[in-house]
Formats: structure tokens, C-alpha cells, sequence
């Protein structure tokens, strides 16, 4: 397991059980049970401490379930290719959080969330390897990138049903790697669970959309 512990110099996390800073329905979207799966405790305290807008958050929960989605079955399928599952969470959990500082990109394109977003969690504390993702999310094809930063942008995609054959691609030249096996097979049998977790898009999108962007 992956812990999240204060960098020295760079900030805290919240504490738990401190006052909250969340709206009430930021709070409902946080706590919810609507079928999608609760967000890690350490992803849940970094919000808590901000003024996260209700649809950011539901947003997460849906990146979060499919990256959770993804994670057991590369495990399943894969279970010689190691990876950081915890980062992996962590990662699809906070991924957007820049843009709390930038909320114009709820609703319109721009990329300035990603810098912000990782300068943000670095300054409560959170690890370089766990804070990264709010940068790489969006970066599949650049230098340095790995499993779990793929796993984490392809659960940002196929939440919502979007196929990216490129993103598709690295990833599966990573399995067939790490697990020995030819990539077409491996690309056959991702294509299935990506087609399978796509079938789900309408039910995460209705979710999400039922939050307002400021509350």
C-alpha cells in the first residue's frame, strides 16, 4: 500500500474530522451512495479542504469507479505486470482538482487545472508520485510516462464512453510486455472490458450532470 504522508516544507494534509470547507451538496456528492464506488480517505481529506464544486466532485467518483474498474482487471488478467494500485486510485481520485482553482474548465476546454492541480496537492503534502497524475492525466505521450499514469488517463476517457486508440495502444504494449504475451491478444481481451465498462457512460454521465457546476 501506498501511504500519503506530509512532505517536509511543502504543506499538510487535512486532518481528519476538521471543519469541512465543502458545500452541502459537494458534501453529497462526496458521500452519496449512487453506485459508484467511495473515493480513497486520503483523496476525500484533500477535498474536504477545499471549495470543490459539486459536478468536480461527481466527476471524480465516475473517473475514480472505472479507474477502480480497470485496476482489478489488469490484476485479474494480468497478475505479472506489477502496478500501484493505490496510486492508481489516488490518482483518477484528485486528477481534476486543479480545478478548483480554474472552475472555467468545468464547463470549457483548457489544460491550466493540470500544473495547478499538481501544485496544489504538493502544497497539502501529498507525494510527488501520488500528485503527479494531476499533471500526466492528460500527457499519455510523454517521457516518463507509466502503467499507472496510463491506467489513469484511460479511465478519464472511457468513463464517458471515449475511445482513444493511441492511449488504447500503450497501454496494451505495456501488458504484453510486462506479461510476455503477443499485444493483439491482449488488445482483443481490453477491447471486451473497455466496451463492457463504456456501456456503463450513460449512468455516469446522468450522475454527474445531476450536480451543478457551483453550489
Amino acid at each position: 500500500m501506498t501511504d500519503i504522508q506530509p512532505v517536509s516544507g511543502s504543506g499538510r494534509l487535512p486532518l481528519r474530522g476538521q471543519a469541512s470547507t465543502l458545500t452541502s451538496l459537494a458534501r453529497q456528492a462526496l458521500t452519496e451512495d449512487f453506485g459508484l464506488r467511495p473515493l480513497p480517505a486520503e483523496a476525500e481529506s484533500v477535498l474536504d479542504d477545499l471549495p470543490a464544486s459539486p459536478r468536480l466532485i461527481a466527476h471524480l467518483r465516475a473517473v475514480h469507479d472505472v479507474a477502480c474498474q480497470l485496476a482489478d482487471w489488469v490484476a485479474q488478467h494480468h497478475p505479472s505486470v506489477p502496478f500501484d494500485r493505490t496510486a492508481v486510485l489516488f490518482g483518477a481520485a484528485t486528477h481534476d482538482i486543479g480545478k478548483v482553482l480554474h472552475p472555467e474548465e468545468l464547463s470549457g476546454p483548457g489544460s491550466a487545472h493540470e500544473p495547478a492541480g499538481h501544485e496544489l496537492l504538493r502544497s497539502r503534502g501529498v507525494p510527488e508520485h501520488l500528485a503527479r497524475f494531476a499533471r500526466t492525466h492528460a500527457s499519455w505521450n510523454s517521457s516518463g510516462i507509466v502503467l499507472e499514469d496510463l491506467l489513469v488517463s484511460l479511465a478519464d476517457k472511457v468513463w464517458k464512453a471515449k475511445r482513444v486508440p493511441d492511449l488504447e495502444q500503450l497501454v496494451t504494449g505495456l501488458l504484453a510486455t510486462g506479461a510476455g504475451e503477443e499485444p493483439w491478444e491482449v488488445f482483443m481481451a481490453l477491447d471486451d472490458e473497455l466496451d463492457r465498462i463504456a456501456s456503463g457512460a450513460d449512468a455516469r454521465l446522468a450522475v454527474q450532470s445531476s450536480y451543478p457546476i457551483m453550489a
